[in-house]
């Protein structure tokens, strides 16, 4: 009897230490390629943990998810693990327009149920394992237990493995544009103040807050990406460092009474990302952005073009000529003004004869469309007095004439694209959408460039909030139906969306070039974006300044433009967008038509893309294969260091010559002392060229490779 009892208290206590490691077990799952492994488990305290490992080394170490809710116990602790499924994903999927013309969708992925048995309620927590990182998200099962519940913060952490150097942006509810500054996490505190200028919205962020996408790089070389994907219905994330253990939490944008976000089962939140490799091309080579967004909704997306354009804007954002008809502010209010006979200020962009001088330049330079500012009424009450002011998007200046000017347009090959300043007011927006959408078909525009510039009406709503992440959305999926593409400014950064909606063709969401002419860029900031910004979708950056001091002002009052010359050239590769402005007034470009010529051959749309170089802060040299056509065309910039750009052609065709025209930095080019000095060179390479171009400070190069003809061949010279 002893014996049996003896026999069933060490069979009592072997199944109790089973069921104790099965609970401690980390359920463990690697990327298609086996550099990367993720481990989950669940804490004694019933708290999910994750930690991510690239080629043995730590990446993120044991990190908790969960949600704090409000009037709830949340959804953080007290889980237990009821199921883990693994699947596996391969597929490839064509793009309506991108850098490259297929991509690849390739994944592992591990899917683990939670329950908390005291609320009898039960979440899902997806991870997704690509060779180029993991993406994470909740999902919210319907349930009768947890069906609407609203968030008070979301406690996502990302424990860093030491003291990184990353590349930042302060953390804000509204603006992105802001310089980058470069540092150590430890040092971020410290920098913080001098990194919040006048731009910042800033009212109640942590110290040591920061927006995504969010670049690092290890002191043993790891290179680490934070961001998000398909943030949809959601509050966009920024992190918050705990700078003593150097842990990064996720911290959401609140509404007007601090809630972060109201939830519905069945709900989701947005994907949490890692992007790692021992390689900065790679992080900027991935698509898993885009591949964690759902497939394209639009049925027939033939109406969507990538677009070249110009447009009556740049002399604007210097002071040249101004958005208003008028200066006579105090007798300009809403609906009650008669434009006819107000006193024109003669400065005013948007007339006739100056917008028709831009369609003349588009239509002789090969551009696709030219965007107009200032067109409609209202400008003089919204910078003048109202701060509730809001636009019709239908009515026009007495000097701009909408139906002259779109069959002028059209007699040369052009269109005109539309503007909406939105002053901020997104329910006013909404209630005119459909009409404005419907005056742009009625009168030929197919694309409008959208604003929010100022404070969040209704107030206290913020840019980067769910209720305003949904109207972004909801002025996207209007403009389906009308067949217009959007380019949202001072609208949410992109999370991968324009895979699903790719009429969304642009926005900008970042620090663009018309803060070179409000006090400057620095340098490096060009060589940052493509690791941060652009992470997540293109940037309508407006680049080709080529008068970059700005000297048609004739004052010292404005900034100058902090680049080359043939940098500026350079932007049209190494900053990706479908969207691309010729941002600088025509007469610049026509005093520099040689170096102008790059800007006209070089294209918008692509069937491959290959980073050739590339150092966050530092460098970044892309070559790119023009959609169904044999050319390539490269670009090369550097921040405020001089160097010398390396690279093979490798990536042409073996069996062909190519016509190389180099448009590069002058032997004496300096963005501050000289920025306008360039140089133009003309050769036949192949495959087997290896090209040195040099760099001045904050300059670069642009390349473009066009095959030759036996006309070629039997003129140019071979490239030395």
């Amino acid at each position: 009897m002893k014996n049996i009892r003896l026999l069933s208290s060490k069979m009592f206590f072997l199944l109790f230490c089973l069921l104790v490691s099965m609970s401690a077990m980390a359920d463990s799952l690697t990327s298609p390629n086996g550099l990367l492994k993720l481990d989950f488990s669940v804490s004694e305290k019933g708290e999910p943990v994750y930690e991510l490992f690239y080629k043995n080394k730590v990446v993120i170490k044991p990190s908790k998810l969960g949600l704090e809710l409000k009037d709830d116990s949340g959804l953080m602790t007290g889980f237990t693990q009821t199921d883990a499924k693994t699947a596996t994903f391969d597929e490839t999927w064509t793009p309506v327009w991108g850098e490259v013309k297929q991509i690849r969708n390739r994944y592992n992925e591990l899917a683990v149920t939670l329950e908390q048995a005291a609320q009898n309620r039960f979440i899902i927590v997806r991870f997704r394992l690509f060779n180029e990182g993991l993406g994470f998200r909740y999902e919210f099962p319907a349930q009768k237990n947890l069906n609407y519940f609203v968030i008070r913060e979301e406690h996502t952490q990302f424990a860093m493995a030491g003291d990184h150097t990353a590349f930042w942006i302060p953390g804000d509810y509204d603006t992105q544009e802001y310089d980058y500054t470069e540092s150590k996490l430890s040092e971020i505190r410290g920098l913080m103040k001098g990194a919040v200028t006048s731009n910042s919205s800033q009212t109640e962020f942590s110290p040591t807050g920061v927006q995504t996408a969010l670049m690092m790089k290890t002191a043993d070389g790891l290179y680490i990406n934070l961001h998000e994907a398909a943030l949809v219905d959601y509050s966009c994330m920024n992190l918050n460092l705990d700078d003593k253990n150097l842990i990064f939490e996720s911290w959401l944008t609140p509404d007007a009474q601090g809630n972060k976000g109201y939830m519905q089962t069945p709900c989701r939140s947005p994907w949490r990302t890692v992007m790692v490799s021992d390689d900065a091309r790679d992080i900027l080579a991935s698509k898993l952005t885009l591949n964690l967004n759902e497939p394209c909704k639009i049925k027939d997306t033939s109406w969507i073009k990538p677009v070249k354009y110009v447009g009556v804007w740049w002399e604007m954002i210097t002071g040249k000529s101004t958005w208003a008809y008028t200066d006579d502010f105090l007798s300009v209010k809403l609906g009650e003004t008669d434009y006819s006979k107000a006193k024109p200020n003669g400065r005013h962009g948007a007339n006739n004869a100056n917008v028709k001088r831009y369609i003349d330049f588009a239509g002789k330079y090969g551009f696709d469309q030219v965007l107009v500012e200032g067109w409609n009424v209202g400008w003089e009450d919204w910078f003048g007095h109202s701060k509730d002011y809001v636009f019709d998007f239908v009515t026009p200046y007495p000097d701009f004439n909408v139906q002259m000017l779109q069959s002028y347009a059209k007699s040369k090959g052009v269109r005109l694209m539309m503007h909406h300043e939105t002053s901020a007011s997104a329910r006013n927006y909404e209630r005119h959408m459909d009409k404005a959408y419907q005056f742009m078909v009625d009168n030929g525009y197919n694309a409008v460039k959208s604003g929010y510039v100022g404070n969040i009406i209704p107030r206290g709503e913020h840019h980067y909030g769910q209720w305003m992440n949904n109207h972004y959305l909801y002025a996207v999926k209007k403009a389906i139906g009308y067949k217009i593409m959007v380019n949202a400014h001072e609208a949410v950064r992109p999370t991968g969306l324009c895979r699903t909606y790719p009429n969304m063709i642009g926005n900008e969401s970042a620090r663009g070039t018309e803060y070179e002419a409000f006090g400057g860029s620095k340098p490096f900031h060009t060589t940052i974006l493509p690791f941060t910004r652009l992470i997540g979708g293109p940037m309508d950056y407006t680049p080709g300044i080529f008068d970059t001091k700005l000297s048609f002002l004739g004052d010292t009052k404005h900034s100058f433009v902090h680049t080359t010359l043939a940098k500026q050239l350079a932007l049209y590769v190494t900053l990706y967008s479908p969207l691309q402005m010729a941002a600088d007034l025509p007469e610049n470009y026509e005093r520099h038509l040689d170096a102008f010529q790059f800007i006209r051959d070089v294209a918008v749309d692509w069937d491959d893309s290959k980073y050739l170089e590339a150092e966050p802060g530092y460098y970044i040299t892309v070559a790119r294969k023009a959609k169904n056509s044999s050319s390539w065309f490269v670009g090369g910039i550097t921040g405020d260091n001089v160097r010398t750009a390396v690279f093979k052609l490798d990536f042409l065709d073996p069996d062909k010559q190519y016509v190389a025209t180099l448009y590069a930095d002058g032997k004496d080019a300096d963005y501050v002392t000289n920025p306008t000095s360039y140089q133009i060179k003309k050769g036949l390479v192949t495959a087997k060229s290896k090209l040195s171009v040099r760099e001045a400070r904050s300059g670069g190069f642009a390349l473009s490779l066009i095959e030759a003809t036996p006309t070629d061949r039997k003129g140019l010279k071979k490239w030395k």
